[in-house]
C-alpha cells in the first residue's frame, strides 16, 4: 500500500525535512537545555521554549496542554515517550514527587508499576521510533499503535501495529482465534491501514532496568487478507491470509 499524502506538495516536505533529522535536531535542543521532566500521574510533563515546543510538534512528541503563557509552553509525553527521550535518546532528565532526578532504573521500576507490560509495549515504540516511524496510540481502532511515514499533518497513517511477545500467557494472547484475526484485518482493511503483528523476542524475567531490552529482538510481519479475485491461483480456505515482512 503506498503512501496517501494530504496534500500535492506533502511528500516534497517530508522529502525535504526526514523525521531522523527533526528528532537529531530536538535532542540537540533538550540536550544543551539540560531539559527536565516532571512526573504527573502516568504522564510526564515538560516546559519548552518556543523552538523546543517547535520541535516537540515537528516530531510528533507529546500533547500540547494549553495555558496563558506566550513564551512557555507544556507538553504532556506519554510514559514511553518519555522513557525513550530519557534512556534511548539520553537528552531528557525526569525528576519525581520528591523533586529528585530519578535514575533509569527507579524510572524503569516506576513505569513497570504503572503499565502492564510495559516492557514490550516500550520495546516495540523504541524500535518503530529508531526506524524513523512517527508512533500513535491506535486505541480508536482497536490496535496498540498506528504508524505514520512522516508528521501527521503530512500523511495518513499507513500501517495498524499489534505488539505481542513470548511472556504473553496462552489465555491472553490476542489473534489467537480465528474471529478476531478476520475481525482485525477487515477493520483495517476499511480504514485503508495494513496490519503489522510486532513479535517482542527475548524479554528477560528479571526486568530490573531498561538494561533487560538490550538482548530483545523484535520481528515485524504483515497480515493481510487472501483475495481470490486478485490471484490466478487457486488456493484453499487455510490459505486465506498471507504473511510477509515488512520494510519496519
Amino acid at each position: 500500500m503506498a503512501p496517501r499524502w494530504k496534500g500535492k506538495d506533502s511528500e516534497a516536505k517530508a522529502l525535504a525535512e526526514p523525521m531522523s533529522e527533526i528528532v537529531l535536531a530536538l535532542r540537540s535542543s533538550l540536550t544543551t537545555s539540560k531539559c527536565k521532566g516532571l512526573i504527573s500521574g502516568c504522564r510526564v510533563l515538560i516546559e519548552a521554549d518556543t523552538e523546543q515546543s517547535e520541535l516537540l510538534n515537528r516530531a510528533c512528541f507529546g500533547r500540547l496542554i494549553v495555558t496563558s503563557q506566550k513564551d512557555r509552553q507544556w507538553y504532556e509525553l506519554t510514559l514511553h515517550e518519555a522513557l525513550y527521550l530519557c534512556y534511548t535518546l539520553n537528552c531528557l532528565k525526569i525528576i519525581g514527587d520528591d523533586g529528585v532526578v530519578k535514575s533509569n532504573k527507579e524510572l524503569w521500576h516506576f513505569m513497570i508499576s504503572e503499565v502492564d507490560m510495559f516492557p514490550k509495549f516500550f520495546q516495540a515504540y523504541s524500535h518503530l521510533r529508531k526506524n524513523n516511524w512517527v508512533v500513535r496510540s491506535g486505541s480508536q481502532y482497536g490496535v496498540d499503535y498506528v504508524v505514520y511515514r512522516h508528521h501527521p499533518a503530512l500523511v495518513h497513517s499507513e500501517y495498524a501495529v499489534i505488539v505481542l511477545s513470548e511472556r504473553d500467557g496462552i489465555s491472553n494472547e490476542r489473534l489467537k482465534l480465528w474471529s478476531d484475526l478476520y475481525g482485525t484485518i477487515r477493520l483495517c482493511g476499511g480504514v485503508a491501514k495494513t496490519l503489522i503483528v510486532l513479535h517482542v523476542l527475548g524479554i528477560s524475567n528479571e526486568t530490573d532496568s531498561p538494561i533487560c531490552l538490550e538482548n530483545c529482538n523484535v520481528e515485524a510481519h504483515t497480515i493481510s487478507r487472501w483475495i481470490p479475485e486478485q490471484t490466478r491461483e487457486k488456493r484453499s480456505d487455510a490459505n486465506f491470509h498471507r504473511v510477509i515482512k515488512p520494510h519496519i
